[in-house]
């Protein structure tokens, strides 16, 4: 059974013995990096199909833009597989995604797992067609350098059912306050990126989540200021700002600290903002699920953003 939350879909709940097809739509992975992802997936009691895509390599990609595609299309068609994990970000789902066929996919849809490039996926599939998909590590993450218990086990209750949620740590940047609202968003250069596309999300009157890796300051000012003046963050209903990681900076210096560039931006609205958010490159990176109705607290001492969407659904 689907569920609607404010116009979105959420997916049924996974149960023990379901299929989890795992597929490499844009950047390449190594095979045994992924061991740790698939013996995390079959310890929960699912059923892991690995695609072809995962643990070959395409000059930058895992496999032509054809493969890439056609194992993607079928993972999306194939009714027995209820969830999809994806194995890396990188690059390449903009390659494909306007080939993608989500004709069968609206009928049944399942669960998409991933972040960074995936955001492109996101996106669309929470733009075109109201569907929740889920903002979490990939395969990476499982790795033990990379591990963290927490956010790991927060796939699985997103996946399964369980409530989802997690306080963050008060920064003195916060704007206090309380909002309700769908959660969209994810990696900042990708959304920047599909702004005017098929794949652009409305954030009027939702709570927006921005990360981001490796990007120099003057190009996170830049896309700061796109999604400005696109109107993205104007009418929201909260920020929540996830990790910068591996900024980089030019010989003359940019002069602001990345939260001061997303502040910059925000500081004349009145929604609730929360910067240090556990989402994002890095081990504590927490599973939300996109396109869900979320509840943020931002508060002086205190602050917490939880799922509401499974309110009422369980018997």
């Amino acid at each position: 059974m689907q569920y609607q939350t404010s116009k979105f879909t959420l997916l049924p709940f996974l149960k023990t013995g379901d299929k989890i097809g795992v597929t490499c739509p844009a950047g390449a992975v190594n095979m045994e990096e992924m061991q740790d992802m698939f013996a995390t997936l079959r310890s929960w009691g699912f059923e892991v199909v690995v695609g072809k895509t995962v643990g070959t390599q395409y000059y930058k990609f895992s496999a032509s833009d054809d493969e890439r595609y056609i194992e993607l299309q079928e993972m999306l068609d194939d009714d027995s597989i209820k969830a999809i994990c994806f194995g890396r970000g990188g690059y390449g789902l903009v390659r494909i995604i306007d080939r993608l066929d989500f004709t069968q996919f609206k009928q049944s849809p399942k669960w998409l797992v991933g972040y960074s490039d995936i955001t492109c996926l996101h996106s669309h599939v929470n733009s075109q067609f109201g569907i929740s998909t889920l903002h979490a590590h990939m395969g990476a993450g499982y790795k033990p350098e990379n591990y963290d218990a927490t956010s790991t086990q927060s796939i699985y209750n997103a996946l399964m059912g369980n409530a989802i949620g997690f306080d963050i740590e008060p920064h003195n940047m916060n704007r206090t306050g309380g909002a309700e609202g769908i959660l969209c968003g994810g990696n900042l250069a990708l959304l920047s990126d599909l702004i005017g596309t098929p794949s652009d999300i409305d954030t009027q009157g939702k709570i927006l989540v921005i990360e981001d890796i490796a990007e120099y300051k003057y190009n996170i000012d830049r896309m700061m200021w796109q999604l400005l003046r696109a109107g993205k963050l104007t009418h929201l209903a909260g920020l929540v700002v996830g990790a910068f990681t591996d900024t980089q900076d030019n010989e003359i210096p940019f002069g602001m600290s990345e939260y001061e560039i997303v502040w910059e931006k925000i500081k004349d609205f009145d929604y609730p903002v929360a910067f240090g958010c556990k989402v994002g490159h890095q081990s504590e990176n927490y599973a939300l699920k996109l396109g869900s109705l979320y509840r943020l607290e931002v508060g002086s001492d205190s602050v917490s953003l939880i799922d509401r969407s499974i309110f009422g659904m369980k018997s």
